[in-house]
């Protein structure tokens, strides 16, 4: 398994402008981390002379970029907005593919009000379809986060995966987004796991935070095969300049532990 970082995870620097992605960029190689999530909300372009400095710029320091993600909602009861949400989507698909990104994050969304679960998940089902579809094309693999709504549990995610059925299809699990029994969540979902994102911690008994006993959630990964990255996306309540290199340190010494 290897690691890296979203660049969520310095959110607050990058929406100031105190940050720029070059600037990501560098912090993460200075952790000596191994690749960079490119979240889609911090790009200041999208033309293609802006994507290909910031893939030259990854190169320059011998960051991999692991993937990118968008902030979508295929659950809206609004066809338009729908139709909006695939048509972003697939222009992310292809600024991955100028990037060399490999892989995309994509979200379910809420049960929209006055509307049933069932009609989510169909209509989160079909637009998965189109993108995917046009993913494979294009060499990308969608990768399913687990972000509350309809991908609030283990056994809704894992609804969505078998219903859609795609090599070109598989899971982000998100270590921090589950309730309850978290472990036996992980041990569901991690032999479709393409990629993750690790959060310190997550909400427990009475919404309290709890810490992710990540030896345990990477065995778990590991047990299942799963090598790709785990990336660090880092949402508690220190300044993340501080908190996400202590984060990585952990992370890395937990890996190494567990070979």
């Amino acid at each position: 398994m290897r690691l890296a970082c979203c660049a969520y995870s310095y959110r607050d620097l990058l929406t100031s402008r105190k940050w720029s992605l070059q600037d990501f960029i560098r912090t993460c190689a200075d952790m000596g981390l191994d690749g960079v999530e490119l979240t889609s909300y911090y790009f200041p372009a999208t033309d293609r002379a802006t994507l290909n400095e910031i893939k030259r710029y990854c190169f320059q320091y011998g960051m991999h970029i692991s993937g990118t993600a968008v902030g979508n909602n295929f659950a809206q009861a609004d066809p338009v907005k729908r139709r909006q949400h695939i048509e972003m989507t697939k222009q992310w698909i292809d600024n991955a593919v100028i990037l060399g990104a490999p892989c995309i994050r994509v979200f379910a969304g809420p049960v929209p009000e006055g509307h049933t679960e069932e009609q989510a998940f169909n209509w989160v089902v079909d637009c998965l379809r189109e993108v995917i579809d046009y993913a494979a094309i294009q060499g990308v693999v969608v990768a399913l986060e687990n972000h509350g709504g309809i991908t609030s549990t283990a056994e809704q995610v894992l609804r969505i995966y078998r219903a859609v059925q795609s090599t070109w299809f598989g899971l982000n699990l998100d270590l921090g987004n589950f309730t309850g029994d978290i472990y036996a969540q992980f041990e569901a979902l991690a032999p479709y796991v393409v990629t993750t994102h690790a959060k310190t911690h997550y909400r427990g008994n009475n919404d309290k935070h709890v810490e992710v006993d990540y030896e345990r959630a990477l065995r778990i990964l590991q047990k299942a095969g799963y090598r790709g990255y785990i990336s660090i996306e880092y949402e508690y309540t220190e300044p993340a300049e501080q908190a996400v290199p202590r984060f990585a340190r952990n992370l890395k010494q937990i890996l190494q532990r567990i070979g």
